[in-house]
């Protein structure tokens, strides 16, 4: 388990043996599950800090909450009372099994679920007191000051955290002698990551549009959801079936910095690149589109609730997967997937496809609806079916027996066969049959009329309902049973399709990995244990799939120089793709993928943290200015010299010398760090950082710019970086190819060169000189016309109509 510390980066030290006090270390922790959305805080004695884990998806095995709780060992789970089934019954068998393992038996503990309501978890987290928080700062300063330190954005989570506290509180831990006054220490906040998974928040999963939702544009399905739109995940999910795309959507949220997974999973594409292996991938493909939804299938089984699809849904499951086992093992035994599926999926696969088949009449069953047998699986069965079959031609002639004995008035009849009620004699209503006293005749028992059809039982109907018996629901029930006993030694057998379901879906997304690949031109990333990586010709993944033309870049970060690049050059010359690309290339290469490059070697990465677009603010009530400051404050606190951090014009959100003075100290606080710095990326418009010497002459530093050239009025783009720094803008003519007026751009340039040049501004509705002049000589005029010694003379009257507007206009 990694830490990343709001107030400190550096990890937690690991208990040593020479620790006599470390047995008296305890962590209590708080979980919640829902809807597949895993979150879990805890509380450690030793250092008293509070450690929180973001929403994080997690299946319904909860591998990822069992993992946790391995790691961190907890006391005591504090959880709610109204929880899924699945997470209660998780608890229970780990209260169960947990007492024959080194780990102990923690302590499970339910409270109302009130008490994990999301807003009554702010109002506990925001009212209490933190020996971190400054006491002088007011209740909206401690609100933004902890917002940058705990993700408010994750519901869960917060709620998790809020029933934390209240246990804390509760139970008192650690202070259970002091005075009630005095509070659970809590000493700081920490985000934790699984050890091999790189932090990334939910910011840079937005900016490098790894995920995106759209709006479905079917009418019917407005209102039912969304749809995957143009995203990173979008282009990679080549998955033929459901759980190939499931577990590809799990990777994407879970990039590991284990390099031996990541390894394993580039091995495996290698291979099916390769041209000799391309049956060899189509063949497998084949099988893959035939893999259902074993796991509701099973539990419809549990239940009794299995309907004729699934039947045909598992019998081609298994079938399939008798197939990948048997192409899996003609491949090479060097590949762990290879092996692993050659081992897993045994003859009990064979034995549930044989057994189905054997089995289950599929024809029969669609015709029905229902479940029904083949021949010759039951005897009975098939004596009965017989009868039913022969039955026609039999009641026809019993029919013309019946008839033989009735009145000469009743024309025909029939003998029918109605399932649970038996055999009846079937009447046509006669005419002088009015009232039910004319439905009597001797010898039958009227039963009932429909249809002016008088039914009827007579000797002969009692004495085959004797002899035959309901055979319709006979049959049924005795098929049910044999469905129930069919479904029990498939249950017996599931641990194999459960293995298929796992293993399957790692074999689906690797092949539409490689895939990708192929029509992409991807290259496999090499990995290293340095800092730093090398990347020739870089391109952005979804981008060039946009663009009819893409300049590939190169990016080079070293390990102990060239880690902060400051890149500047025009708007929409390409600096923010240059940014994200170089994110995406990264992250591509920690879920195990090839890479959009000719050349790729990846140092070690711990996170991913981005200020590139200011993200919706309305609904969290911060200003734009304000998000962006906290994404920066994610970074500064919890980057370490194995992240990256990707930063894009920031400052631009307040006044110019303050962001400007911001960017500057973020940059110089990391290049005070020395090679211990994350590898840093940010592109400006702030010329004066660099015109200014704002930042130290170190090696540590690199100007990059996007390369253009003024061909006249026009500005024509290269989009390729280039060593170097950007003196102007080339605002003007961005604003050209915007459509801007051209009188606009005019005056914006003259306004421009004269702020640059020093000069005063000289307003464009200000009269001239001359008329200055003029208009002041024809005021002198009038005045000294007039006759002071007049006394209808009225000098005040002049002095509002002549002299005041004159002023106005010339001053």
């Amino acid at each position: 388990m990694s830490a990343t510390s709001a107030m400190n980066c550096a990890l937690p030290p690991p208990l040593g043996p020479e620790q006599e006090d470390q047995e008296c270390s305890e962590t209590h922790m708080s979980v919640l599950w829902y809807a597949g959305q895993l979150a879990i805080t805890y509380y450690d004695t030793e250092d008293c800090s509070v450690y929180f884990m973001p929403d994080t998806p997690d299946n319904e095995d909860l591998n990822l909450l069992h993992k946790v709780i391995g790691e961190v060992n907890p006391q005591c789970i504090v959880t709610s009372a109204k929880q899924d089934q699945n997470i209660a019954k998780f608890l229970t068998n780990l209260t169960a099994t947990a007492g024959d393992k080194d780990i102990g038996k923690p302590e499970i503990v339910l409270f109302p679920n009130i008490d994990f309501g999301l807003e009554v978890s702010k109002q506990r987290i925001l009212s209490r007191q933190f020996p971190f928080i400054p006491s002088h700062m007011t209740a909206t300063e401690k609100i933004l000051y902890l917002s940058s330190i705990i993700p408010f954005e994750s519901p869960l989570m917060i709620r998790a955290l809020g029933g934390l506290l209240k246990f804390l509180d509760r139970r008192r831990v650690g202070v259970e002698l002091e005075e009630s006054s005095i509070a659970v220490p809590i000493l700081a906040f920490k985000k934790f990551v699984l050890s091999d998974i790189v932090n990334m928040d939910q910011d840079t999963y937005c900016v490098l549009q790894i995920f995106k939702s759209d709006i479905h544009p079917s009418v019917y399905k407005l209102s039912s959801g969304l749809k995957e739109g143009f995203s990173l995940y979008g282009i990679l999910n080549r998955c033929r079936c459901k759980w190939g795309e499931k577990l590809l959507r799990l990777w994407l949220t879970r990039p590991t910095r284990n390099l031996t997974e990541l390894n394993k999973r580039l091995d495996v594409i290698h291979f099916f690149l390769l041209a000799q292996n391309h049956e060899t991938v189509l063949t497998l493909q084949g099988c893959l589109k035939n893999i259902k939804n074993v796991p509701l299938i099973l539990k419809r089984m549990t239940f009794s609730h299995t309907k004729v699809s699934d039947w045909q849904a598992l019998y081609k499951t298994a079938y399939s997967a008798v197939c990948l086992r048997d192409t899996c093992r003609s491949l090479p035994k060097t590949i762990e997937l290879f092996q692993t599926i050659s081992r897993v999926f045994t003859d009990d696969l064979h034995y549930i496809a044989s057994l189905i088949s054997k089995v289950v009449d599929f024809e029969g069953s669609i015709s029905e609806n229902r479940f029904t047998v083949r021949p010759n699986v039951d005897p009975t069965i098939d004596e009965k079916k017989r009868k039913l079959m022969g039955l026609s031609d039999f009641l026809t002639e019993v029919a013309r027996k019946e008839l033989e004995t009735l009145d000469n008035h009743i024309p025909s009849c029939c003998v029918i066969y109605i399932p649970l009620i038996g055999f009846l004699l079937s009447i046509p209503r006669l005419p002088t049959m009015v009232d039910k006293s004319d439905f009597e005749i001797e010898g039958l028992d009227f039963m009932f009329l429909s249809e002016d059809k008088l039914h009827y039982r007579s000797a002969r109907t009692k004495e085959l309902d004797s002899l035959l018996g309901d055979l319709h629901c006979e049959i049924r029930d005795q098929e049910t049973l044999i469905m129930h006993q069919l479904q029990t030694k498939i249950l017996e057998k599931s641990e194999v399709l459960n293995s298929v379901i796992e293993y399957t879906a790692h074999l689906d997304v690797l092949l539409a990995l490689a895939v990708m690949a192929r029509e992409n031109a991807y290259c496999r990333p090499r990995f290293t244990h340095r800092h730093g990586f090398h990347i020739k010709d870089g391109r952005h993944p979804l981008m060039e799939l946009c663009a009819k033309t893409f300049v590939a870049n190169p990016v080079n970060s070293g390990e102990a120089t060239k880690r902060i690049k400051i890149i500047t050059g025009p708007n929409s010359s390409g600096k923010s793709v240059y940014l994200k690309q170089v994110g995406l290339i990264v992250f591509m290469a920690l879920i195990g993928s090839y890479v959009p490059a000719a050349e790729a070697e990846i140092g070690v990465i711990d996170g991913i943290y981005t200020r590139i677009h200011s993200r919706e603010s309305v609904s969290v009530g911060l200003s734009t200015f304000m998000i962006d400051l906290n994404q920066v404050a994610k970074a500064v606190n919890n980057a370490t010299e194995r992240s990256l951090v990707l930063i894009d014009e920031f400052g631009k959100g307040t006044n110019t010398l303050d962001g400007l003075s911001l960017l500057a100290a973020v940059l110089r606080y990391w290049i005070s760090q020395g090679t211990q710095c994350p590898q840093v990326f940010v592109s400006t418009n702030f010329h004066s950082l660099m015109h200014l010497e704002l930042l130290p002459d170190t090696p540590l530093l690199e100007y990059l710019t996007m390369e253009t050239h003024q061909d006249g009025e026009e500005l024509i783009f290269f989009y390729q970086i280039k060593q170097g720094m950007s003196t102007v803008s080339h605002a003007a003519n961005i604003a050209t190819l915007a459509g801007m007026p051209a009188k606009i751009i005019e005056r914006g340039v003259e306004v421009s060169e004269l702020i640059r040049n020093g000069k005063a501004i000289k307003r464009i509705d200000h009269p001239s000189k001359g008329d200055r002049m003029e208009k002041c000589k024809s005021v002198v005029e009038k005045f000294l016309r007039l006759d002071l010694d007049d006394p209808h003379v009225d000098l005040e009257e002049f002095m509002h109509k002549e002299v005041l507007p004159s002023a106005t206009s010339v001053l």
